[in-house]
């Protein structure tokens, strides 16, 4: 895109100044100096139209004069608020130099010996010596070596030269700004060689055009007549920055992470780390310099800053593979604030000279500072151990507004992007059969069947919120119901548990076999399994109902002491009676 601005800036340049070089051919080949001149200007949007299809590098041929067709093509593609400046650098005349026995006519600039005209020629790697022709202090130069001269210092360090001519344009003049056609003229110029710089942008247009050079008058495209009102269509690349804001888990200590992304989930405690991606417009020359670029970044009520840990890094491409540089809280590049969960982070005088006029990424002349490079900015937060978190489908969006404001303009542009932690719970109902057993006498352990770690976690107003894991089951909590039978869990992320029964009242047989229970979400939108069953989320879609009913065992014969006597008593009495009847029958044996 950059490549199509610059050629055609180059082609209108060159269109506009070697035409002049064919006037020797035009019917009528004297400069009328009784007319005054007229630039009339129309800006487009090349990105756009480029985008659409409406625009290719060779779609239009720039010939200095009015074509509909230019003007039904791209009125859709308009920019409005674009401010050009001009001056008068040289005079234009139909030389006719009579030297040596010579006779020649040619059409030249009559540059005045002055501080003016040599700044200029400075600029452009000339000075004096390079005129065609020299005379009484004034010093004449045709079309193609001004226009030569800039094209190489243009593509030398356009940077450079840029900031140079629109440095010295200041004593030229302001046109109004383009209005919603994209249209500025400027009527009855003394005719003569002009300098026309771009001095003022919107904050959408993130590349000026180059500054061209325009004689009033300039011959016809067929060479035939002297245009006194040239019509020029410089264009503009657009682009705003771009702005993406990502959360992941932290790594903990089993290694577990995960990518950046817009969406996570976390259980309460869990630390989280954020980035802010932005790429940086494209900066070509002062009026495109960065006056201000800050971020507003507001964290939801149940997650906390960890502070002090802000870093800034430049990457050359937009994956943020190769870096240019990194900025700490310390090195005075940016300053940090807060105002309760809202983090400010701006670039300081030294962060936005270095963002516009840092050398160590381009060499070439195109581009200045870190233009179109990629700003990574990464930081901690806690996700809070209370209620302050907001659990199920709502989540807690944490949201970052990008500011920034171009030295040229009172006024700036914003972009904002969210990013969503999501968390969730598990709603257990306790029950005994009768209905008679202690609540108080039953235990429970969550287990992350994922990690492989148990869930900790405080009880608050008959809420357990998780704050952690342990490898260790002896150090794991005991979950037991409240007086309603309820063990809720609150903070946890979608993932894979498994609940376990460890204890229960007693005369009642308590589930040994754990549960398994599934959290999945995708969106923000979860759903739950139990023991492999689908389940429906209850409270915002944010906790796991479940039930656990423990029975009484079967009624076996008395332990204590009065039933081991009754049974001693019993079984002697019997044993009586059967030694008893064995004597009887051995007796009447013998007797037959």
């Amino acid at each position: 895109m950059k490549k199509f601005k610059k050629v055609f800036a180059l082609m209108l340049a060159l269109a506009c100044i070697f035409s002049l070089s064919i006037t020797a051919f035009a019917d009528d080949a004297t400069i009328d100096y009784t007319k005054t001149g007229t630039l009339n200007i129309y800006k487009y949007d090349l990105t756009r139209a480029a985008e659409d299809g409406a625009w290719t590098s060779g779609s239009f041929v720039a010939s200095g004069e009015f074509d509909q067709s230019v003007i039904e093509a791209m009125a859709s593609y308009a920019v409005q608020g674009v401010e050009f400046s001009y001056l008068r650098l040289a005079s234009v005349e139909n030389l006719e130099i009579l030297e040596n026995g010579g006779h020649e006519i040619v059409v030249a600039y009559g540059f005045e010996e002055n501080d003016t005209s040599a700044t200029f020629l400075e600029s452009l790697g000339l000075d004096y010596t390079d005129a065609y022709y020299s005379k009484d202090s004034k010093h004449y130069f045709v079309a193609d070596t001004v226009s030569s001269a800039l094209s190489e210092a243009l593509a030398a360090n356009s940077t450079a030269v840029k900031n140079e001519l629109e440095s010295f344009i200041a004593a030229g003049t302001a046109m109004r700004e383009t209005d919603v056609y994209g249209n500025t003229k400027a009527e009855n110029l003394e005719l003569g060689l002009y300098l026309v710089v771009e001095t003022t942008v919107p904050e959408n247009v993130t590349a000026t055009c180059d500054p061209f050079m325009i004689s009033l008058p300039m011959t016809s495209a067929d060479g035939a007549a002297w245009n006194y009102e040239v019509t020029v269509y410089p264009k503009n690349a657009t682009g705003m920055p771009t702005l993406e804001k990502g959360v992941r888990e932290a790594v903990v200590s089993n290694g577990k992470t995960q990518s950046y992304t817009e969406i996570a989930t976390a259980s309460d405690g869990d630390t989280l780390e954020y980035c802010i991606t932005s790429k940086l417009p494209s900066i070509t020359s002062a009026p495109t310099y960065l006056s201000e670029y800050s971020f507003a970044d507001q964290l939801a009520n149940g997650i906390t800053y960890s502070k002090n840990d802000v870093i800034i890094e430049i990457f050359k491409d937009e994956a943020c593979e190769d870096k240019v540089t990194t900025w700490d809280e310390a090195s005075g590049k940016f300053s940090v604030s807060y105002d309760g969960n809202k983090m400010n982070i701006a670039m300081t005088a030294d962060g936005l000279n270095e963002l516009n006029s840092a050398s160590t990424v381009y060499t070439s002349g195109i581009n200045s500072g870190y233009s179109d490079c990629t700003m990574l900015i990464t930081y901690a937060a806690k996700l809070n151990s209370d209620v302050s978190v907001v659990y199920g489908s709502t989540g807690n969006p944490n949201t970052v507004t990008l500011t920034w404001k171009r030295t040229n303009t009172d006024y700036s542009d914003s972009l904002t992007d969210s990013a969503i932690v999501y968390t969730y719970g598990i709603d257990l109902t306790k029950k005994f059969s009768d209905g008679q057993g202690d609540f108080s006498k039953v235990k429970f352990t969550l287990k992350n069947e994922t990690d492989g770690c148990y869930v900790v976690a405080t009880l608050k107003d008959n809420i357990y919120y998780a704050t952690g894991f342990v490898a260790i089951e002896d150090k794991a909590t005991v979950y037991s119901p409240n007086s309603n039978g309820h063990i809720i869990v609150k903070g946890l992320e979608d993932d894979n548990y498994i609940l376990t029964e460890t204890a229960t009242a007693d005369g009642y047989t308590a589930l040994k076999a754990g549960i398994p229970v599934s959290i999945t979400a995708e969106s923000g939108v979860a759903s739950a399994k139990v023991n492999g069953k689908d389940v429906t989320m209850t409270e915002n879609n944010s906790l796991v109902p479940l039930g656990v009913v423990n029975t009484k065992g079967f009624n076996l014969p008395q332990t204590g002491s009065y039933g081991t006597w009754m049974f001693t008593v019993g079984g002697i009495l019997a044993m009586g009676i059967a030694v008893f009847i064995i004597f009887r029958v051995s007796r009447k044996q013998k007797r037959t």
